[in-house]
């Protein structure tokens, strides 16, 4: 029960600060001609703090890398379950933390920091960017962060990795990678554009990078016996 707590909390603490820092800083950037450029950073530099703070324990703060890790088979259901919940929860109390806290016209102005999608793409090229952005992603979590043999780079690689996806999809999709960090402005707000691509296509890249990565890198090929 303990350590079910502690996993808990991690992830709920985790994800509470990439959703009220990121969507604090869309808030921020709010009518700058820079404000792609930190809300890149804003993401990549809270995830990369949390990330080490906490990777120890958990440090998962997305459901995408939860379900990734639960594909790969380095995961329970019941714990995936468990950080899950507190993801989304998490969320949900960091966009209402956002909503009581920021003035009432930035906090409408910026949704919080919900993303959306724009209306030059389709439905099907919005899930492919998020797919495409969160398997890299997740090829970095399990790179640095689940090989033993990677870089011990703390959740640098993972910070650099969202920020460097939202420089290049943010425009278009709003660079979510994250089905949590999408869900819960939107339960707030009550807007919920572009949910089938902020779960779907971060669901699917997060499952084909675990599952990559695992059975490629991870698992050592058969040696081969030497010729007689």
């Amino acid at each position: 029960m303990r350590d079910s707590l502690r996993h808990f909390v991690a992830e709920f603490v985790g994800t509470f600060a990439l959703v009220f820092i990121g969507g604090g800083a869309i808030a921020a950037a709010q009518g700058s001609d820079s404000g792609l450029v930190i809300a890149a950073l804003g993401h990549g530099i809270i995830l990369a703090v949390m990330v080490s703070a906490l990777m120890r324990i958990s440090g998962h703060f997305n459901p995408a890398v939860t379900l990734g890790f639960l594909a790969a088979r380095r995961i329970e259901p019941m714990m995936a379950g468990l950080y899950i919940v507190a993801q989304l929860v998490a969320a949900i109390a960091a966009a209402y933390a956002l909503k009581l806290l920021l003035p009432a016209a930035v906090a409408s102005a910026t949704r919080l920091g919900g993303q959306s999608v724009s209306l030059d793409i389709t439905a099907g090229q919005a899930i492919g960017l998020e797919a495409i952005a969160t398997f890299f992603l997740v090829f970095v979590v399990f790179g640095t962060a689940v090989d033993t043999r990677g870089p011990k780079l703390g959740g640098m690689a993972i910070g650099l990795t969202i920020a460097a996806d939202i420089l290049a999809i943010g425009p278009l999709t709003g660079g979510s990678m994250n089905p949590a960090r999408s869900f819960g402005p939107a339960v707030v707000t009550h807007v919920f554009e572009g949910q089938t691509a902020y779960w779907v296509g971060p669901i699917l890249g997060g499952i084909v990078a675990a599952l990559l990565y695992d059975r490629l890198f991870l698992r050592d090929p058969t040696p081969i016996a030497p010729a007689a």
